[in-house]
């Protein structure tokens, strides 16, 4: 193959992932997946497998639009979503991971991480909230304690949401124009902004020491929403070995006879006023 047709077809791959995903494909797209995902669902649950999902990434790269996309058609005693807050006074006594010990899965879960103990290696660093040794300590320690986990029977699945400067820009400028959204962004994130090459030479540093084999992290390219979300799923079902256990249609019971009773009359009952 000579190098013009190979510098071609790259061409041609590059302006098929620039354009945009319709929402009728992207619909058709995550109904399939959703299948999919209510299958795995079934298949821990038979199994009795730990899972863990990790979702790190910048501000506004699109962790919380995928975890929703995964979460909604799953049973949440199954599948479950741990984003804790700021440590409290006696957490920040305790050994660092700690606290994200109390949340991992037992046998038939899986559970979601939105932001995880990798908050040490960027944002407390960056931002101050950990001293340098104890920043060190854990790029140390982490590998071990994910390498502990994968050996107490855990499946354990890292995601890097890597979105754009001027993406992340438009997206919390949105966020800031939208009252709905408006909770999202705390005085961290806006401070974030000042820190952009700290993030990203923090981040850097955190990949180098904590990508390893048993324990491999994901980067998942989240300038476009859609794509993003289709691709992390697909990815994520093809990370644990799985088979259909959906059961087989069926019909339902017949209903109990209505019996002779006297009810009370509905004037006795407090009913929702229908505004609409």
């Amino acid at each position: 193959m000579s190098k013009a047709k190979s510098h071609s077809q790259v061409q041609k791959k590059t302006a098929k992932k620039s354009l945009k995903i319709t929402e009728k494909f992207y619909k058709q797209e995550l109904a399939k997946l959703h299948i999919e995902l209510v299958k795995l669902q079934e298949w821990i649950k038979h199994k009795h497998l730990k899972v863990i999902v990790i979702f790190e990434g910048r501000d506004a790269a699109g962790k919380g639009g995928v975890i929703k996309c995964i979460t909604e058609c799953l049973n949440p005693r199954v599948c479950r979503i741990v984003a804790l807050g700021k440590p409290s006074d006696r957490e920040q006594t305790q050994w660092y991971f700690q606290r994200y010990v109390a949340h991992l899965p037992a046998a038939g879960e899986m559970v979601l991480f939105d932001r995880s103990w990798y908050n040490r290696a960027v944002v407390e660093k960056v931002m101050g909230f950990c001293t340098y040794e104890e920043y060190k300590e854990f790029l140390r320690s982490c590998p071990s304690f994910e390498c502990m986990l994968i050996r107490s029977g855990i499946i354990l699945i890292k995601y890097w949401f890597s979105v754009s400067d001027d993406e992340q820009e438009r997206r919390l400028q949105a966020r800031i124009d939208d009252p709905t959204k408006r909770w999202k962004l705390s005085e961290i994130d806006l401070k974030s902004r000042e820190k952009w090459m700290e993030y990203s030479i923090a981040k850097d540093d955190m990949l180098a020491s904590t990508d390893i084999p048993e324990s491999p992290w994901y980067v998942v390219e989240a300038d476009q929403k859609k794509r993003a979300r289709l691709n992390c799923i697909s990815h994520l079902l093809s990370m644990v070995s799985y088979q259909d256990l959906t059961p087989k249609p069926f019909k339902l019971p017949p209903r109990q006879k209505i019996l002779e009773s006297h009810r009370p009359p509905k004037e006795t009952q407090n009913f929702v006023p229908q505004i609409y």
